[in-house]
């Protein structure tokens, strides 16, 4: 059946051989998805009622994959007009191209897989959709292993819900909204990459991490929430 299984098809978004133009181009057109499925709403929404407010007034957050900074740019500025938190961001990704893209925060290149950083390093360690770039079952709860490790706090990891309806929304917008020919392929690919709850709540387990709820966010996301 579609979608039944998750996919493990590369995506060119991950390659290393992208040009500096395309890396670019990429984040350019990332963000006008992230802009139409309003990416930072669970970080400004959820989050703090599942951090409680009175603990949001000053926080170090990790951002798993942080690419370009955007997300961290945008809560940064958000927390602080707002409410007047501070929350302070450090940027990691695999790829030191796409870092040299964000104008905000601390920028580290790194893997997921090994993060750079002592035990209980930071409040909070969150992920975008990054989850998904992922590929065998060992890296998904090595992701999730490290996390919690450098984690403070909590951790809050979002990625996609893979489904029939919500593969059919990102076709059309891909197909209707003028995107690159790589753009959109790799956007129908990374909806087979995403996961269903029950994926994620085993790997979660199997990575150690107690008190964990995973559960799905308006049929387009699942969401991994976990304190210490």
């Amino acid at each position: 059946m579609f979608l039944s299984r998750r996919a493990t098809q590369a995506e060119y978004f991950d390659s290393p051989g992208r040009s500096n133009a395309e890396i670019v181009q990429g984040y350019a057109e990332l963000a006008r998805i992230n802009r139409i499925f309003a990416f930072a709403d669970p970080y400004q929404r959820l989050m703090p009622k599942f951090l409680g407010r009175e603990n949001c007034q000053a926080l170090s957050i990790l951002d798993l994959g942080g690419g370009d900074g955007s997300l961290g740019t945008l809560l940064t500025r958000w927390a602080a007009k707002k409410y007047g938190w501070d929350w302070r961001f450090t940027n990691l990704d695999i790829n030191p191209r796409a870092l040299a893209l964000s104008q905000s925060g601390t920028s580290v290149v790194g893997s997921a897989l090994a993060l750079p950083f002592p035990d209980n390093n930071f409040d909070v360690v969150i992920g975008s959709q990054m989850t998904h770039h992922l590929t065998t079952e060992e890296e998904l709860i090595q992701h999730f292993r490290e996390a919690w490790r450098v984690s403070r706090r909590a951790i809050y990891i979002t990625d996609l819900h893979r489904n029939v309806f919500l593969y059919g929304l990102i076709w059309l917008i891909l197909h209707g909204g003028r995107f690159t020919k790589d753009f959109r392929e790799d956007g129908l690919l990374s909806l087979p990459r995403g996961f269903r709850v029950a994926d994620l709540q085993r790997l979660v387990e199997k990575a150690g991490i107690t008190g964990s709820r995973v559960w799905l966010y308006y049929g387009s996301r699942v969401i991994v929430e976990a304190k210490k």
